[in-house]
């Protein structure tokens, strides 16, 4: 019964203006050859075509000795993004959504030679603010090429067989843990040729840990034709999975076989693992443990997805885990098979985003009801996954670089008013969710702020200190006084950083002199204008200047939120997400590693400022005046599940080195424990320049290093643009505080 693989062997491929029903010339001539999987683009003749593309297989049948009697089904796991398939001339139903399987028997139209034939469909969504095709980033974002087309066939194409009863798709589910046993629903879709009573053998092994297999028998019958059959299952002696920083992610593979007239009719094996998890408040427990979730946004493998290995995939979870990470949220798309498996695994959770992003045209909504239980029976066994999230952001954006005024209201108004994509269409998918699988929490969207008596809120996005809009770094502490609860679970957060050098000379020259800027604008993400707001990068003489400024800057800021939202841990933060992790493609973005995997210095600073135990303090002002008084809390939290204890070390170094404050403790942190205050520096600045703070805390072994620079003085000129533009993100943001105080 091992599926034989279609795309084993290459395929023919031919662009077309329009698809003819299946009907094409049977000769060679006008096709190009491509080896699937793969997206069309990477056959070089379509490397910039983008809408309809026709593809052909033959193949023999039988192959590789099958039995000719058996029932035969064809199996296509992933296609961007509509399909229309054709075997020997026969028809079947179009298909709609990249990463849906679709399925066809097939017995009896197979012969000795035969042409498989699909039409695929993915254009450009020309309407950016009312897309029509459910890619959520695979077709419109900031951080991917725009002259990237996905269309393709981008996962296999298989012949299956069964005997006379069909397993087409097999769940199991969570719904009680005990020390003793577990409850284990589980649901299969069958398609049977009669009524017919079937007998079912279940035999669940460990698959990642030592313990001996479990096996059950039951017999049921079967109507005939498609069903879902489903019932409990008690497994003893259960295992839990955890995540890498709370225990070991055990794994089970559960193997189900339906008995028909003695044979095994069909068969089919899924991993799962055995878990809880659930949100209160925005506070998550795994297990009926609480702990504090420290993940980073992970966009598409590679802009190729189809080019997506598990080696790859492995790598990205161990650098994930490198900076203390336990969870990753997938980025407004569903990703490649193998992050799933990596991820259980490797014990890191995923918050899995239905491909939705930014705004759609109404039509869409009966094609995502349909898709998000797609996606949800597809991906519901993953122990790995513990959130559906159905949209992100469904507000007014066609190009987050766009800063005028215009858009800057329109953008309001979608946030703060209205929005038919977040208020009517994700509400209704999200029900759906709920409803479908009530053992995970569902957020309707991401990033909807809590407005009291008109939104109850989600988790948040905030840019302060990137999007001139947002305003100046220090504009996030408004939020933290006056509106805590948009700070429970922060999932967007960051700034724009140049790759390693190495990196930036494999897509640009290393004369900054010949850079073409606004290539890198147009092709790889880079927003010069808005970086240019914040520290004069154009002065900058070399390559090598450039990528130090810009990486310092991307670790200021995301330190910046780290501090913050862990000094707040479970008051109320319960997650803390920034953006992002890796890039899909070569790239001047948000990402703190290259499309190469090569470590930023933004990277080293996040992995020590998500050190399980970790000091640090809050410098509330970007510059103090000559001979102002300085008082700087020292804090210290401890996110592990055990107490450590710990010494410290807290200086001030005046520009000159020498040393103006210090503070030297030792104690204990509690596990898990919040917050605290561990004592304070005090001081005058009585010179012009840079101030360093250096905090040294050793603590499990391990010597915990961090710096910051306080500056005194007079602040540099900044130009007309700088202040029109600071001065406008000052106006937005009193109104939304107007706005928020007024509901």
């Amino acid at each position: 019964m091992k599926p034989q693989d279609l795309t084993a062997t290459p395929w023919q491929l031919r662009p077309v203006d329009r698809f003819n029903q299946g009907m094409y010339p049977v000769s060679d001539e006008g096709w190009f050859e491509q080896q699937l999987p793969a997206h069309w683009q990477q056959c070089p003749p379509l490397r910039y075509h983008t809408g309809r593309v026709v593809y052909r297989h033959r193949f023999p049948f039988p192959a590789n000795g099958a039995a000719t009697s058996a029932r035969r089904w064809l199996r296509a796991n992933g296609i961007f993004y509509w399909s229309h398939m054709y075997l020997n001339g026969r028809a079947f139903d179009r298909h709609e959504g990249y990463f849906v399987p679709q399925e066809h028997e097939v017995t009896d139209i197979l012969d000795h030679h035969n042409t498989l034939l699909i039409e695929v469909d993915c254009p450009e969504e020309r309407r950016k603010s009312g897309k029509r095709m459910l890619t959520g980033v695979f077709s419109h974002w900031d951080a991917l090429d725009p002259q990237t087309n996905p269309g393709g066939i981008w996962l296999p194409v298989e012949l299956e067989e069964s005997g006379a009863v069909r397993l087409q798709h097999l769940q199991l589910r969570t719904e009680q843990i005990t020390a003793q046993a577990a409850v284990l629903d589980w649901q299969a879709d069958v398609d049977s040729l009669a009524a017919l009573e079937i007998e079912l053998r279940w035999t669940i092994t460990p698959a990642n840990f030592a313990g001996a297999p479990w096996t059950h028998i039951a017999t049921l019958r079967v109507a005939g034709g498609q069903e879902r059959i489903g019932g409990t299952l008690s497994l003893p002696e259960p295992v839990l999975w955890w995540t890498h920083d709370l225990g070991q992610p055990h794994v089970y593979t559960a193997s189900l076989e339906i008995i028909c007239f003695g044979e095994v009719s069909d068969r089919r094996s899924v991993r799962f693992g055995l878990r809880t998890f659930e949100f209160r408040d925005f506070i998550p427990y795994l297990n009926g443990v609480r702990f504090l979730i420290k993940g980073n946004n992970y966009p598409p493998t590679d802009t190729r997805i189809a080019t997506t290995t598990p080696e790859r995939v492995q790598q990205d979870l161990q650098l994930a885990r490198g900076l203390h990470l336990n969870l990753l949220r997938v980025h407004a798309h569903v990703a490649h098979p193998a992050l799933y498996d990596a991820a259980d695994e490797q014990g890191v959770l995923l918050w899995q985003d239905f491909p939705m992003q930014w705004t759609y045209r109404r039509t869409v909504e009966p094609h995502a009801r349909r898709q998000v239980a797609e996606m949800l029976r597809l991906l519901g066994n993953h122990p790995s996954v513990a959130v559906w999230c159905m949209h992100n952001e469904p507000i007014f954006i066609t190009d987050t670089a766009d800063e005028r005024i215009i858009t800057g209201l329109r953008v309001y108004f979608s946030v703060f008013i209205w929005s038919w994509n977040r208020d009517v269409l994700d509400r209704r998918v999200a029900r759906i969710a709920r409803r479908l699988d009530p053992t995970r929490p569902v957020i309707s969207n991401s990033g909807e702020y809590a407005i009291p008596f008109w939104h109850k809120g989600n988790d948040t996005h905030f840019y302060f200190g990137w999007y001139i809009i947002y305003g100046r770094l220090q504009g996030f502490d408004t939020v933290l006084r006056h509106f805590g609860r948009n700070i429970r679970f922060v999932t967007e957060f960051g700034a724009q950083s140049f790759p390693n050098k190495a990196s930036c000379l494999k897509f640009m020259p290393e004369n900054k002199v010949w850079i073409d800027w606004k290539q890198l604008s147009r092709r790889h993400s880079f927003q010069p204008n808005v970086m240019q707001h914040w520290f004069d990068w154009q002065a900058n003489r070399t390559l090598d200047a450039l990528i130090e400024q810009t990486q310092r800057y991307q670790s200021e800021v995301n330190r910046f939120y780290i501090d913050r939202l862990r000094l707040r841990k479970y008051r109320p933060t319960g997650g803390i997400v920034p953006f992002m992790l890796v890039d899909s493609n070569p790239a001047v973005q948000w990402s703190i590693i290259d499309y190469w995997r090569v470590p930023k210095a933004s990277y080293w600073a996040m992995r020590d400022a998500f050190s399980p135990q970790y000091a640090f303090t809050r410098i509330p002002k970007p510059r103090y005046r000559l001979g102002q008084s300085v008082s700087l809390p020292v804090y210290g939290v401890n996110d592990a599940q055990t107490p450590a204890r710990y010494s410290l070390r807290a200086s001030v170094f005046d520009p000159e080195g020498r040393r103006v404050a210090d503070l030297t403790t030792i104690g204990e942190f509690g596990a898990d424990c919040l917050a605290e205050e561990l004592g304070s520096l005090i001081f005058t600045v009585d010179r012009r320049g840079d101030y360093e703070v250096r905090l040294v805390l050793d603590c499990v072994g391990k010597r915990l290093i961090n710096v910051y620079h306080l500056q005194v003085g007079r602040r540099p000129p900044r130009g007309i643009v700088q202040r029109a533009s600071q001065a406008l993100a000052a106006m937005l943001t009193a109104v939304r505080v107007f706005s928020y105080r007024f509901h």
